[in-house]
């Protein structure tokens, strides 16, 4: 579990399912803030995988932060992301790639039903959840 005091109120209620987390992230980010920001917005929960672009999944940052936790990485081509649909499309996305998003077309493939946590933002970091496979 990703460590972090459930009565402190800083994350979203446990869910009994395990999470396939999806990322946005800017070029470059450090493991540190990633895990930081999961462990604030995932506080006592546990996460199954870690899902983004693929060109983040092969940078050092997104890489350290899946070694820590234990869990795959996922990474998708834009195409792939592009065909998923989201609840919140992100126009920061669709301007810089194209697409409607990345955090929540992630986590919708590398998990195993709807969303869970709806696309968000702590520290510059962009995650959305869904149900892991089992």
């Amino acid at each position: 579990m990703i460590g972090g005091d459930r009565r402190s109120g800083a994350g979203p209620a446990p869910y009994r399912a395990e999470l396939a987390v999806g990322l946005g992230l800017r070029p470059d980010p450090s493991a540190e803030r990633i895990l930081a920001v999961l462990a604030e917005a995932f506080p006592g929960q546990r996460i199954a995988c870690l899902a983004t672009l693929d060109r983040r999944a092969g940078e050092p940052g997104p890489r350290e932060a899946a070694a820590v936790l234990g869990v795959p990485l996922f990474g998708y081509s834009a195409e792939r992301l592009a065909r998923v649909p989201v609840p919140n499309p992100s126009e920061r996305v669709a301007a810089a790639l194209g697409i409607p998003g990345v955090a929540e077309a992630a986590a919708l493939l590398a998990g195993a039903g709807p969303l869970l946590v709806p696309r968000r933002v702590v520290g510059g970091v962009v995650f959305a959840a869904a149900a892991a496979h089992d």
